[in-house]
């Protein structure tokens, strides 16, 4: 991929999107439109060394917490890439802001969680050990998570970046931050227990709904002793049909519905 030319409109080379960049919050000025900043580390390297732009070529530049600017490229090196700020534009969370409290998949399936649920707009995704968890995550995991959330955002449009915490065991996080208390918003469990609701009833029932959190188990289930703690802590168990649905599957179905029943934002 790569960017467009603005130096010189006789020369004018245009190409099929506008490359983007993450550009930490420290590295904005405190006034955008026509100031300088630049670019280094991982995102100058890609810039320079992977697409090989030049100066002159015009990019999108967004900070992971909403803001996202035009900017064209002054000057080029490996380390660093000078940049010239257009208007900073700030786009509005979509609603409802959503808790991902996934239970870690074995596999490679949580990175495509990850990925898709950063397209979905996901506010935060709590990696979870349960009693079910196959895979016990090393300590660079969740580093290896906040990079995908990144790359998805570049390749999506997505200019907020999610919150990704460490993983934690599934009773230390719902006792520190689950209570109906402490966690205002619709609280949700996917279940396969009986008694669980349909997930379109449970939705209709809650018009309006600006905060959820969606706790969704591993392969097997929550433990009925974990499902019962949730169920204790305020969580309504909701059903997703009668199939079976992988752990991946489950999460972005239910994801997915919150968007559609209150809106994209």
């Amino acid at each position: 991929m790569a960017g467009r030319r603005i130096s010189n409109p006789a020369s004018l080379q245009i190409f099929p999107a506008m490359p983007r960049f993450f550009l930490t919050p420290d590295a904005w000025p405190e006034h955008e439109g026509g100031l300088p900043a630049a670019l280094t580390g991982d995102e100058a390297h890609h810039l320079s060394q992977v697409l090989r732009l030049q100066s002159g070529v015009l990019i999108t530049v967004f900070d992971g917490a909403g803001r996202r600017a035009q900017a064209e490229v002054l000057r080029v090196s490996r380390e660093q890439v000078s940049l010239k700020l257009g208007e900073a534009r700030f786009r509005r969370p979509a609603l409802p802001v959503i808790t991902l409290a996934q239970a870690i998949p074995k596999g490679k399936h949580m990175d495509l969680i990850v990925r898709q649920a950063v397209e979905l707009g996901i506010a935060t995704i709590q990696p979870l050990v349960t009693r079910h968890t196959i895979v016990q995550p090393g300590e660079r995991r969740s580093e290896k998570w906040r990079r995908i959330a990144l790359e998805a955002c570049k390749q999506c449009g997505q200019d907020v970046i999610p919150a990704i915490p460490d993983p934690l065991p599934f009773d230390r996080w719902l006792a520190a931050h689950a209570g109906a208390a402490t966690r205002p918003g619709l609280m949700l469990i996917a279940s396969l227990a009986p008694g669980a609701r349909p997930l379109r009833e449970v939705l209709h029932e809650h018009p309006g709904t600006t905060h959820s959190t969606l706790l969704v188990g591993p392969e097997g289930d929550f433990s009925p002793a974990e499902t019962t703690a949730a169920l204790a802590a305020g969580f309504l168990p909701v059903s997703l049909g009668e199939i079976v649905l992988r752990v991946e599957t489950a999460a972005l179905c239910c994801l997915s519905a919150l968007r559609y029943e209150f809106g994209l934002g």
